[in-house]
């Protein structure tokens, strides 16, 4: 990217900043705006994070809940949650 920026007449990087500056739905970001930034990496914390475990499960009771396609492993936590009580 640096290399392109480089590569850039002074005209052509006026006319580009120009456009970016008229475009209503894409302000420039100001200094303000830049100090209020907060970096953020992968997922947010969840308050109860779910545990990793091993488990030996019938492989019938397993291509069920496959055979319901994705988020099979979700909708067998729930079962489990309210088998629980």
């Amino acid at each position: 990217m640096r290399a392109y920026r480089e590569s850039l007449t002074p005209e052509e990087d006026a006319a580009i900043t120009a456009a970016a500056e008229a475009d209503p739905d894409n302000p420039p970001l100001t200094d303000e705006d830049f100090a209020r930034m907060v970096p953020s990496r992968g997922r947010p914390r969840l308050e109860r994070p779910k545990v990793p475990v091993t488990l030996r499960i019938d492989a019938d009771v397993v291509e069920r809940f496959k055979a319901g396609g994705k988020g099979w492993q979700s909708r067998m936590n729930e079962a489990l949650k309210k088998a629980a009580g």
